[in-house]
């Protein structure tokens, strides 16, 4: 393996219970080309090479590791040989820190007027303009290539959590051998790549996609087509299933979880990655993360609040600014409310994922669980 790409357990809580189970929580390092990302890690998403309504030093400053934008997206506009063109997409968005690309295999499946699937690739129509494409594995793999992220992912099928099983398991089969063909296309050596478990939520069918996926030596394996609409319970278990059938040794990724119940959950079962849009997007619906649990700040009962958003929070909207002020600005739809609650929120997000590192070092994950919920759960933050 390349001297810039690597993976390292610094610490496995194995030894602290949960119930009557062990933690499985992981505290790591992925060492790549644009910088070292302590794992476990939240990764905020820029779709289109941008964090909606954030800048890049605002990331910086409030811990953020590693960022994840689209193939999918970025193929359609500008264009992966533009942004080739610029140097690449750290320097095209001014970002010097890691980035993950997705394949784009989601977006080409629930976004796009798909005309035909084959064993080749898919057609689809670009929501943009109607003009038609043709992905392939070895299209993707090109895209990503020039685009110069940091890791990689394989071109995927995600089967709808509710389709027959019988179009889950012609999904994975399909997933399986586009991973093969994106391997052997896959030549940039600073460059992790990382296959996808597919399955549904059929346990056996996610142990057999990870029998298989594994069988292929990508630097990571990530868990696909999960909270995508069924319970909690159901997630978890199928959560569960795969990653008894990941390598220890390697980082795994929970694609699309952003809700800090599901993040615990987890990371106590062994996940180090996740990504979600949703911090972002609530904040600019005026949905804000607390220590106390979500606040609505839109609400007029906020307006003669002097308090703070959450005084446990570090971050610069926390710091200069109170509820009230808040409200005032989302009440009158101003942008600047938007950028101070993303702020806030990927912070939020960010500061309970360092403290989840530090719990899990310590061997305090699940006191740290619990004392977390017990404020997240037991209040409503308008207080």
């Amino acid at each position: 393996m390349n001297s810039t790409k690597s993976f390292t357990l610094q610490t496995q809580a194995g030894s602290e219970k949960i119930g009557e189970a062990l933690s499985a929580g992981r505290n790591g390092f992925l060492r790549l080309p644009h910088g070292d990302v302590e794992t476990p890690v939240f990764m905020p998403v820029g779709t289109q090479a941008a964090v909606k309504c954030l800048l890049p030093g605002q990331l910086k400053e409030i811990g953020t590791q590693i960022l994840l934008s689209n193939t999918f997206h970025l193929y359609l506009r500008p264009g992966h040989e533009d942004i080739r063109f610029h140097g690449g997409l750290h320097r095209f968005m001014g970002w010097d820190r890691p980035i993950l690309t997705d394949s784009g295999g989601f977006q080409v499946f629930s976004l796009s007027k798909l005309n035909k699937i084959t064993d080749e690739g898919v057609v689809f129509r670009s929501p943009l303009d109607g003009s038609e494409h043709f992905f392939t594995p070895e299209l993707t793999v090109e895209i990503q290539e020039a685009l110069g992220s940091d890791i990689a992912m394989v071109f995927d099928e995600c089967a709808p959590h509710d389709a027959p099983e019988t179009y889950i398991r012609q999904a994975m089969k399909r997933t399986y051998e586009w991973a093969k063909r994106f391997y052997k296309a896959h030549s940039k050596e600073d460059q992790m790549v990382f296959g996808i478990v597919q399955g549904g939520v059929s346990i056996p069918l996610r142990q057999e996609s990870a029998e298989q996926i594994t069988s292929i030596p990508f630097d990571g394996y990530a868990i696909g087509g999960l909270s995508v609409g069924e319970p909690e319970s159901v997630t978890l278990a199928a959560l569960e299933a795969t990653c008894a059938y990941l390598p220890k040794d390697k980082p795994r990724y929970l694609m699309g979880v952003g809700t800090p119940e599901l993040i615990f959950a987890s990371v106590a079962l062994g996940v180090d990655m996740f990504d979600c849009v949703l911090p972002t997007r609530s904040a600019r619906h005026a949905t804000l993360y607390t220590s106390g649990g979500k606040v609505h700040i839109k609400s007029a009962k906020y307006k003669r609040n002097r308090e703070p958003l959450d005084p446990r929070c570090d971050c610069y909207t926390c710091r200069h600014f109170s509820r009230g002020y808040l409200q005032h600005l989302y009440a009158r739809s101003e942008v600047s409310g938007m950028v101070l609650g993303s702020l806030h929120n990927i912070r939020f997000l960010t500061a309970m994922m360092e403290n989840i590192r530090i719990s899990i070092r310590e061997r305090r994950f699940e006191a740290y669980r619990k004392a977390f919920f017990d404020r997240y759960r037991n209040q409503d933050g308008s207080e």
